[in-house]
């Protein structure tokens, strides 16, 4: 086999990989969560920004992203005006309505809206897979719940997303070692944790030499394991990862009361909701209409149109 034979084979490879179609019912389902979440992450998971109207803008030290893109300094009518209008895009986004349109002003409020948030010397890291959704979602453009046909446009933002909350966990730990080295596994955070935020489901674990150190060092194993997420192609793997992170958020969050709202979010964007949606809307797939994505065929060729069993009703 000539070198460039074997060049195209692993581009065509990394090509199937990275842009894998998968169902736009996936994706009309995920980017209705991801928009619906946002009103609840505005007044309740991160009501705490409203409060930066009435904060002295000399205290404001904007992020790096806010001094390349010059965004101006929070006054009071600039936090209210960001607040209600990235609410009101976002509910408008989730009925599907000029996808593109309202879907990149939604991202570029709530990415102002995080600058605002995190420019007061406190920088969260549960907010990027999210951020990284908002970006990903008005390129595929108009979707449905019944909309079975798979597309390699939709593939490549699920899978943008599903990379990004896998670089969470890996960069966490990463930056655990950078800042702590390995004497953060066998440190005292978690007790530190217990003991400020501990809660009936936690406490106890104070009482038990090691646990907490063992803990700790399971948690930095698993983060830099975490690139194995990777190799989870089959929808019930897929179920079962997400089970397993999620579960692992509500068992942090019974013990210390902290969880990522937003990152969770994110997470959903891996189960193939397809199958809920086939369940739930039986039918055939909508016609195609003009700018609807490039649809995918078996061999991942762009613009074949639905897969035949893809567009029968099941």
């Amino acid at each position: 086999m000539s070198v460039l034979a074997e060049r195209e084979q692993r581009d065509g490879a990394f090509r199937r990989w990275v842009f894998a179609p998968v169902p736009l019912a996936r994706v009309a389902v995920f980017r209705t969560i991801a928009y619906l979440f946002i009103p609840v992450d505005v007044f309740l998971t991160t009501a705490w920004v409203r409060a930066h109207a009435d904060v002295p803008t000399a205290f404001y030290q904007e992020l790096l992203v806010g001094r390349v893109l010059h965004l101006p300094t929070p006054t009071h009518t600039l936090v209210l005006s960001v607040q209600w209008l990235l609410v009101a895009a976002a509910v408008a986004a989730a009925t599907g309505r000029a996808p593109r349109l309202l879907g990149t002003a939604v991202f570029l409020l709530y990415g102002e809206w995080m600058v605002i948030a995190m420019s007061y010397g406190k920088v969260d890291h549960d907010r990027i897979a999210f951020l990284v959704a908002l970006a990903v979602l008005p390129t595929i453009g108009r979707v449905r719940l019944r909309d079975r046909r798979r597309s390699e446009a939709a593939g490549w933002a699920m899978g943008a997303v599903f990379l990004t909350v896998m670089l969470t966990y890996f960069l966490a730990a990463w930056a655990k070692m950078r800042f702590g080295g390995w004497d953060w596994a066998t440190g005292s955070t978690l007790a530190r944790a217990v003991v400020r935020r501990g809660t009936v489901f936690s406490d106890w674990t104070l009482g038990v030499p090691g646990l907490l150190e063992a803990a700790q060092w399971v948690m930095v194993g698993l983060e830099f394991a975490a690139p194995l997420m990777l190799l989870v192609r089959s929808d019930r793997a897929r179920v079962r990862l997400v089970l397993f992170l999620l579960g692992f958020h509500v068992m942090v969050f019974a013990g210390v009361g902290i969880i990522f709202l937003p990152h969770c979010v994110a997470i959903l964007s891996i189960l193939p909701w397809e199958r809920v949606t086939t369940r739930l809307l039986p039918g055939p797939a909508p016609a195609p209409h003009e700018g609807a994505p490039a649809a995918a065929d078996g061999a991942g060729r762009p613009g074949a149109g639905p897969r035949r069993e893809d567009a029968a009703p099941g």
